[in-house]
């Protein structure tokens, strides 16, 4: 109920600031950050808050620039962690269970996560994988046989690794979440999902 009171609510504000001839920008933003819980608001509202690369490809629509587009990419670069063993291939299995897994993050108007539950990938919303799943989303290009596709060099691990920890790295302005950067994945789980994809035994790579 109150996120449809939320929605009537932006709509009748923007209609309100078209017709004055004012910009509905503030307004807009003002009623969306109302909406959230005020029990952590410190936590919550730090989610909603744009870093340099996500302002800079709002700015652009999401199309900046070819300076501005590279600027974005190394300072995302330079923004990957990796574990402390210096290991970048885990336990497939784990990151079989990471990949899965589409709970976490609710925030907002309704009822937010319990403490301790599970973050998860959820990778199947964007990409093929296991042949097993069926249900998988097309925003992303299919992942299925990644190692016999690519292999399994240093190259091809550490671009895995790269990609999921920050994939803005690679493309200013992706749809693709930055779990790494966003603590969404520690990189010890990301690894794991590394080993989902590079590992010959996973069933990403198996008939």
């Amino acid at each position: 109920m109150k996120t449809h009171l939320l929605a009537a609510t932006l709509a009748l504000a923007t209609v309100s600031a078209h017709a004055a001839g004012n910009d509905i920008a503030t307004p807009a933003e003002q009623i969306f950050r109302s909406g959230f819980r005020s029990d952590n608001p410190k936590y919550w509202m730090t989610r909603v808050e744009q870093d340099e690369a996500m302002r800079l490809c709002s700015q652009y629509k999401d199309n900046p620039p070819a300076k501005v587009r590279q600027k974005i990419e190394l300072t995302q670069k330079a923004s990957i962690r990796y574990p402390v063993d210096g290991k970048l291939i885990g336990d497939w299995k784990e990151g079989e269970k990471l990949a899965a897994v589409g709970t976490g993050g609710h925030i907002g108007f309704i009822q937010p996560d319990p403490p301790g539950r599970l973050r998860g990938g959820n990778c199947y919303a964007c990409h093929q994988l296991a042949a097993k799943e069926v249900a998988y989303g097309t925003i992303g290009p299919s992942l299925r046989h990644f190692s016999k596709l690519r292999g399994t060099g240093d190259d091809v691990v550490q671009y895995a690794y790269d990609k999921i920890y920050n994939s803005n790295a690679f493309n200013a302005c992706t749809n693709m979440p930055r779990f790494g950067l966003h603590n969404w994945l520690t990189p010890e789980q990301i690894t794991h999902i590394v080993a989902f994809l590079v590992d010959p035994e996973s069933p990403v790579n198996k008939d």
